[in-house]
């Protein structure tokens, strides 16, 4: 028979975007090729996210479309991997997804060639792979931007998140295999690269020796930051998303260093001291102000951007109150804000009452929404007439897309396919909420493309 097709359906963050890479490089070296299509592919795998309802709930509903093709005859091989899998101590979501073939962690996902050999004998599935997810090399599109997995897991336990029972404790990869992957990435024309981990600045290499005798840093993460900062051909590099409390006074001067690129996510979650001390974050609003104060001091004219909850169990107004104080005190450039809803496994949905009506989370997640984005378009409205060299991303029409350095969405009319994957000048004409419209600079210079 002719090689079986595969789709991937990937739900949540970057690390399930990188996870998703490693189960098509899996695939691919024991004979799948890629479908087009979810709806005609022999092998679908739901990578997904667990971290709100909602994201559960958009993957049922694609459940059922692939179980209504299954009804006309076309016998899907059907796999369900990442967060969800990865959470479900007690079998509940199995028994609500018992029309999956498949039902996996993360890290199992070695185990898929001979899972998929025994449900399909006939498809011949062979090949040899490692007995550790991390090594195995993901399969990327070409591009110049590549997302880089440090570790895995989390040590923090807060309450409202599932995380610790989906990934498990913190696991690093040696150094010396994320500088080789990053080097041959390098090599292949990527320019940025996006450090992932659920705390990444909690690094710690297993493997310390790699480290050259002239890296200035003790501390571990840091020190990886400035071995990235020596590969040739690397251009820029992003990492997300850190905690609060390991931002150390080497990492912040990491932030200095040139390849670091403009901006950093620093999630907060709340600016309620009461809020902070339920959700388990370790730290109070006043020490989180006294970091991006360092930050700021030491790296003036970065973009913050951060993660808030609101409407968490026991959340009142004044709590509310003061997230929206340290919103403003700390004048992010953007936030990601979400409506709060227990998951199941997790300390909050065992201690605390989901107590805070939704009408209130609706009405407090738009007023956080209104003081984002009017905080957002007036820093925005800075960069008019400013030159800001852009990474572009895709090309439609004449029209390029692409991340500044401050990783604002930048809209380039005069586009050019020579202009993909290449970090160019534009000079800021339209500065709006949610992108910065400009002009190319020496379009008929090709040494500025």
């Amino acid at each position: 028979m002719n090689s079986p097709s595969y789709a991937i359906l990937t739900y949540g963050c970057q690390m399930n975007i990188n996870d998703s890479e490693r189960l098509a490089s899996i695939l691919e070296s024991v004979g799948f090729h890629k479908s087009d299509s979810e709806i005609g592919a022999d092998l679908v795998i739901f990578n997904t996210c667990s971290v709100r309802e909602s994201a559960e709930q958009r993957i049922y509903g694609k459940m059922q479309e692939l179980l209504n093709e299954r009804k006309t005859g076309h016998n899907i091989l059907i796999a369900v991997t990442g967060c969800m899998a990865g959470r479900d101590k007690d079998g509940v979501l199995r028994k609500r997804l018992h029309h999956a073939d498949l039902f996996f962690s993360t890290p199992d996902m070695i185990n898929l060639p001979r899972w998929i050999a025994e449900l399909r004998p006939d498809w011949q599935i062979q090949g040899d792979l490692e007995d550790d997810y991390l090594k195995i090399n993901p399969l990327r599109n070409p591009s110049a931007q590549a997302f880089i997995t440090i570790q895995t897991g989390c040590n923090h336990f807060c309450t409202y998140c599932v995380v610790p029972y989906a990934r498990g404790l913190i696991k690093n990869r040696p150094l010396a295999d994320i500088l080789n992957e990053v080097k041959e990435l390098s090599k292949k024309g990527v320019l940025e690269v996006t450090l992932l981990g659920q705390t990444v600045n909690t690094y710690k290499a297993g493997d310390p020796e790699t480290f050259s005798p002239d890296n200035p840093y003790q501390n571990h993460f840091a020190g990886l930051l400035w071995e990235l900062n020596q590969i040739s051909g690397l251009e820029r590099i992003h990492w997300t998303a850190p905690h609060p409390m390991q931002m150390t006074d080497q990492v912040i001067h990491a932030l200095t260093l040139p390849k670091q690129i403009n901006y950093l996510h620093l999630p907060v979650q709340s600016g309620s001291n009461e809020m902070l001390r339920r959700m388990n974050r370790k730290y109070t609003r006043e020490q989180y102000l006294e970091i991006i104060k360092k930050i700021k001091d030491i790296r003036p004219g970065i973009a913050l951007g951060t993660d808030i909850i609101v409407g968490f169990s026991g959340e009142t107004e004044k709590d509310f109150a003061d997230t929206l104080n340290l919103f403003s005190q700390c004048d992010f450039d953007i936030s990601y804000n979400a409506q709060y809803s227990p998951r199941t496994g997790t300390l909050a949905h065992r201690l605390y009452k989901d107590d805070v009506s939704a009408n209130d989370k609706k009405l407090r997640w738009r007023t956080l929404q209104e003081l984002m984005e009017k905080t957002t378009l007036k820093k925005n409205q800075e960069y008019m007439d400013k030159i800001t060299q852009v990474l572009i991303q895709k090309i439609e029409g004449d029209v390029a897309f692409g991340l500044s350095n401050e990783y604002k969405n930048i809209k380039v009319k005069g586009a050019n396919e020579e202009m993909i994957g290449r970090i160019v000048p534009v000079k800021i004409t339209k500065p709006l909420t949610w992108v910065l419209e400009g002009e190319l600079l020496s379009t008929n210079d090709k040494d500025m493309l």
